[in-house]
């Protein structure tokens, strides 16, 4: 059974890709209608009639913040479908709310939780609702909605952080795995209060595999994929385990008080405050490379386009050197201001910067020797206008692979 949902999964993901926009609203509207079946079914199911069960229906009663949750991720994946690129694209995750170093640490620090919303695929979706259904309906239950939902937060703001710190800051970080590996974490701490204050009766085996039915396929899949990373899942399970220590002493007496939770909630605030303060400002230098490949390619087209005039006689050379000293060079000097003016600049990009930079020192060089050389007539002076182009161009050669993905873009 197991190997048969993933294949349907999978096909499904590669039948998503090759449909229409108006084919895509079909299936949203399917997916909002079997999602809401399935919390449904979730958070009204019939009481199994262990006294456990009963304890937890008569301590918090229904399910609010499973079904919020598992609604938002699937509101915003079902938005997704009707972008102009797939859902899956970079700079659709990043319009949606990932965690995205260059926008994050530039001020719009609300990522660190929405992108626990965004999925990067129909299978990511449903390995998240997988991971989070058969944990929440009982552990929203023992510990209350207030609880449940600050746990999910902290671990989903501190597993943002720690993304930021260990993946690469040219890439995307999505996914609710960090937070649902929280309510894992608040669920470890709830059973070793419940080992220390061993209350009369064992914990039902039905619910213990209900749950692990779920866990081990939501872990194995996070495992397999780098959506967010094993060191911010960790960092969400460490949340998770160290809040519910706190949160969840006495559990088995009573529903744990709402002030703990926000001793909690503000530990983890400050805790993401600390850690991020390092990292304000990073950027993402590829827009501005881009910016010098245009002007290596534009301006070169231009000189070229000029030179064949000249030797048809159609143009002189004074109309080259004004070609270089009033257009090629000030373009090169602007790219250059730019990217002298860049701070923040990740480590991984710091040699893509000093190669662009000494590109663009050698390549006004070159210019200025070919002006000199136009303007006394020297073949001397040309040669080595010649000689440093292809200096210039061998340090482009650095800067340009670089380019071919595009980088995101802004909304």
């Amino acid at each position: 059974m197991p190997t048969t949902v993933l294949a349907l999964l999978v096909l499904s993901g590669a039948a998503l890709y090759f449909m229409t926009a108006e084919e895509r609203a079909r299936l949203a509207r399917s997916l909002v209608t079997a999602l809401r079946h399935a919390i449904g079914a979730a958070t009204h199911s019939a009481s199994s009639g262990e006294p456990l069960d009963e304890s937890l229906r008569a301590r918090t009663g229904w399910c609010v913040v499973t079904p919020l949750i598992l609604g938002l991720n699937a509101l915003v994946f079902t938005l997704m479908l009707f972008g102009s690129s797939a859902a899956g694209e970079t700079q659709t995750l990043i319009q949606w709310g990932g965690n995205f170093a260059p926008r994050t640490t530039g001020g719009e620090w609300w990522r660190l939780i929405s992108a626990a919303f965004v999925h990067g695929g129909l299978l990511h979706l449903a390995a998240s609702i997988a991971g989070l259904v058969p944990l929440g309906v009982v552990l929203e239950r023992a510990v209350g909605r207030v609880a449940f939902a600050t746990i999910y937060l902290a671990a989903a703001l501190v597993s943002g952080v720690i993304s930021l710190w260990t993946a690469s800051p040219t890439s995307v970080s999505v996914g609710a795995s960090g937070a649902i590996f929280g309510l894992y974490g608040l669920l470890l701490a709830s059973l070793t209060w419940v080992g220390v204050s061993r209350p009369a009766g064992p914990v039902p085996w039905i619910l213990v595999k209900r749950i692990a039915a779920a866990a081990v396929p939501f872990v194995v899949y996070n495992l397999l994929t780098d959506h967010l990373g094993t060191s911010s899942e960790l960092a969400g399970l460490g949340t998770g385990f160290a809040g519910g220590l706190l949160i969840a002493r006495g559990v088995t007496r009573e529903k744990p008080p709402v002030r703990r939770a926000a001793v909690v909630l503000a530990a983890a605030m400050l805790i993401a405050a600390a850690a991020v303060l390092p990292l304000r400002g990073i950027v993402d230098v590829r827009p501005e490379i881009a910016a010098i490949v245009a002007v290596e390619e534009r301006t070169a087209s231009s000189y070229e386009a000029a030179v064949a005039k000249f030797r048809l006689g159609r143009l002189p050379a004074k109309a080259l050197v004004q070609l270089i000293d009033r257009t090629i060079i000030p373009e090169l000097q602007a790219v250059r201001v730019r990217l002298n003016a860049l701070r923040g600049v990740p480590r991984e990009q710091q040699p893509l910067v000093a190669a662009a930079e000494e590109y663009l020192r050698l390549r006004e060089q070159s210019w200025r020797d070919r002006v000199a050389g136009l303007l006394k007539s020297k073949m001397d002076m040309l040669r080595k206008a010649e000689e440093t182009e292809r200096a210039a161009l061998d340090a482009f050669q650095k800067i340009r692979p670089d380019t071919r993905e595009s980088p995101p873009a802004g909304d």
